[in-house]
């Protein structure tokens, strides 16, 4: 929080005005919710073909791609889990559907997931880069060589430490650099897919994957694991799920999108719709392909040598002049190392996220969620998030095939978790926008058969990655038992010594002497929204539902009641203004303003009238409308008499504005407060005033404003319906054009 002292001169005349901004309540278009996961999804491919053909053989691809097509099953449970508005992804879903202990075992082990997103990508980044040196050095016939590994380390913690801070930021600056990356890389792909294409084309293939039959996986010793010669990975069935449980590492990143979701625009649900198609198709077409891609054109005796960067290998075996190739390679290895780097972003977001739901719920000390001062972030936790992934990547001594048996550990179990949660939810709830595919009606009942099958494909690939990856349990189990202890332990110190309501927000509180649009950062003609009692604000949701918020901004004030006494001769702490009250309040309205996308500034105001209070800051901000619900102690007549009232009472001049009172039972009152017609722009007011002040020396006082509108309207329809009417037409294509559409209300 951060307090402006004023002298004590000017403390007299002013009034104390507490603007509060809740913790990253920015949104962002499905375009850049879709790059924020693909950074980490997409980045896969950069490694992902390595570490599956060094555990299973070289029919690793064909299983990538089966994993890439299931990867639309696992889409649909995110969609149903987020279409229930079940805020913090895995862990609130786990919880509400199978109690705490659970969830607190579930986020433990995602938690490790998304700690290890980061060095995973990042080291790997190094790798390509470390190795593109050497290569070009050599081909320069330079004597200059770089540890791969330890180069990797150090890239590796620079980039960490480098999206830490734009993490600090905020979301915005990250998600503006994730859509960027995509956007490069997306180029890579296409020029990757055309390429091998003619290369294929010329020469015709090096080789063919074997097909994904159990006689034709060639498992390694780290493949087997605990398997290691016992009879099970002779069953064929046995034998397909162990390689399809190494190949899932590809499909990590979906948490991600539940994460997001908090920040998806509006409309929520098609805005994720669109996100995870663009996420799945995508995935699907550049990492199941350009692997298999890779394994076709690479030979198998040479392929061994690019394990760590397969598509610089790729690069490299193109069709063309060895110039032209090397062009490419240099290129593909600087957008691996924007993606994957951008994956250390994502994995901060998503940890971020789920801390956060997992402190508001009492399970994490509420110290963690203290915002930044000046960008309103829980940066404590990122920092705690960051330091961590900084371990593991020193830890890892720049490996990536070690980190990636490990990272396999949290993905399919949260994925599991997630998915039994959301088939007991569909049980026990019936508020489902959208529903997994692959449902059967049997003597009236709806049978979840698509979801329970996902799970039941889940369920058997996680035990099978316990017993196949040692590192991956040994370290992933140690991981999720410590921090399901601190969990523990946190919950119960905050049950006993915090009072603090569950699922409340917390807020920076911006204590400001007086109000203006550059103080809480709206435009003139924003919508001001007055709130009181949280179970009252009908009329908040029909504001947000309808408000255009790139034509409007939309702020939400509350009035804090004082008594005549309370607002005498000493300022109020922050303590009377912003209470435990305000907090829930607050909370709630920022509940629905996530649920629909939409950006709103919140603002309290102490003060003796709240009649007074509402007009006051609706002048000072320049607002187009004043909205309140209806009031619990008067009729909708009067409380719009006792704001036209308060409105009368301002000194001039006075700014014009509409007061909308809604109703939840019968048609909105709106009441016009100042001397023009119903929401026509100030513009178009001025212009009417400069009509009537150029043609009262002709006419006198018999002359109003009426009448100067009244002969323009007539004089338009007569128009209208002449030879002019293109001409009016065109007028108005132009007024649409170059002004905000009109309120049609």
């Amino acid at each position: 929080m951060k307090e402006e002292v004023l002298p004590s001169e000017q403390r007299s005349t002013t009034a104390k005005v507490v603007i509060a901004s809740t913790v990253m309540l920015s949104f962002i278009s499905f375009w850049r919710a879709a790059a924020i996961v693909l950074n980490d999804l997409g980045s896969s491919v950069y490694y992902v073909g390595g570490i599956v053909e060094r555990a299973i053989g070289p029919a690793g691809p064909w299983y990538i791609i089966a994993v890439m097509l299931f990867s639309f099953a696992v889409r649909s449970i995110y969609m149903e889990s987020s279409s229930m508005f079940v805020r913090g992804g895995v862990y609130v879903v786990v919880r509400d559907a199978m109690g705490p202990f659970i969830a607190r075992l579930s986020v433990s082990a995602l938690l490790f997931d998304y700690v290890l997103t980061g060095p995973i990508s990042s080291v790997s980044a190094g790798q390509y880069l470390g190795r593109l040196v050497n290569e070009t050095s050599e081909l320069l016939h330079l004597s200059f060589r770089l540890s791969p590994e330890q180069f990797a380390v150090f890239f590796g913690m620079a980039v960490t430490l480098y999206f830490w801070w734009y993490n600090i930021k905020g979301l915005h600056e990250s998600s503006t650099k994730a859509l960027r990356i995509m956007q490069v890389t997306t180029l890579m792909v296409v020029m990757f897919l055309v390429w091998c294409a003619l290369t294929l084309l010329v020469g015709g293939p090096a080789q063919i994957p074997p097909t994904p039959t159990p006689a034709h996986l060639q498992f390694s010793d780290e493949g087997l694991g605990w398997f290691k010669g016992t009879w099970w990975p002779t069953v064929p069935v046995v034998a397909i799920i162990i390689a399809f449980g190494h190949s899932v590492l590809s499909m990590s990143g979906f948490e991600t999108l539940a994460q997001v979701y908090r920040e998806i625009e509006f409309p929520k649900l098609k805005s994720l719709k669109i996100a995870g198609n663009i996420v799945c198709i995508y995935a699907t077409i550049s990492t199941g392909g350009i692997i298999l891609l890779a394994s076709m054109i690479i030979p198998d005796s040479v392929r061994i040598n690019y394990a760590e960067n397969l598509l610089g290998g790729l690069a490299m075996h193109l069709v063309g002049p060895e110039l032209l190739r090397l062009t490419f390679h240099i290129f593909v290895v600087i957008v691996g190392v924007m993606i994957l780097s951008g994956a250390v972003n994502t994995s901060i977001i998503g940890a971020n996220g789920v801390m956060n739901r997992v402190a508001e719920d009492g399970v994490l000390d509420p110290w963690f969620q203290k915002p930044h001062r000046r960008f309103g972030t829980t940066y404590r936790i990122i920092n705690l998030i960051t330091i961590l992934q900084l371990i593991t990547v020193i830890l890892s001594r720049g490996q990536t095939y070690l980190l990636g048996e490990a990272y396999a550990f949290g993905i399919v179990w949260s994925f599991f978790l997630k998915a039994l949660s959301v088939v007991v939810l569909r049980f026990q709830r019936h508020d489902q926008e959208y529903k997994t595919p692959g449902n059967i009606t049997i003597a009236g009942r709806e049978i979840p058969f698509g979801l329970i099958l996902t799970t039941l494909v889940l369920f058997f690939v996680a035990i099978a990655n316990l017993f196949s990856k040692r590192i991956a349990t040994i370290s992933g189990v140690s991981f999720t038992a410590i921090l399901f202890v601190i969990f523990t332990i946190s919950e119960r110190r905050s049950h006993r010594t915090n009072s603090k309501i569950e699922g409340l927000e917390q807020f920076n509180l911006d204590m400001r002497p007086e109000i203006s649009t550059e103080s809480i950062r709206v435009r003139t003609g924003c919508v001001l929204a007055a709130v009181r009692d949280y179970t009252r604000m009908q009329h908040l949701q029909t504001v947000l539902q309808k408000t255009n918020v790139r034509k409007q901004d939309i702020v939400v004030m509350t009035v804090r009641g004082i008594s005549t006494a309370g607002a005498g001769e000493y300022l109020l702490s922050e303590d009377q203004i912003f209470t435990d009250y305000e907090r829930e309040l607050f909370s709630r309205v920022v509940s629905m303003a996530e649920k629909e996308g939409k950006p709103v500034e919140l603002l309290t105001v102490p003060a003796v009238n709240p009649f007074d209070a509402m007009v006051r800051t609706a002048a000072t901000l320049k607002a187009s409308r004043l909205v309140s619900g209806v009031s619990a102690r008067m009729d909708s007549e009067e409380l719009a008499r006792r704001i036209g009232k308060a409105w009368e009472a301002l000194p001039e001049p006075r700014h014009p504005f509409s007061l909308e009172i809604i109703s939840p039972d019968r048609p909105s009152i709106f009441v016009n407060l100042g001397p023009h017609p119903p929401r026509l722009w100030p513009e178009d007011i001025d212009l009417v005033h400069e009509l009537w002040l150029d043609l009262s020396d002709d006419f006198g006082s018999k002359l109003h404003h009426r009448d100067v509108v009244g002969v323009a309207l007539r004089r338009m329809n007569k128009e209208l319906h002449s030879r002019e009417r293109s001409d009016v037409l065109h007028d108005v294509v132009e007024e649409l054009e170059h002004r905000d559409p009109k309120n049609p209300k």
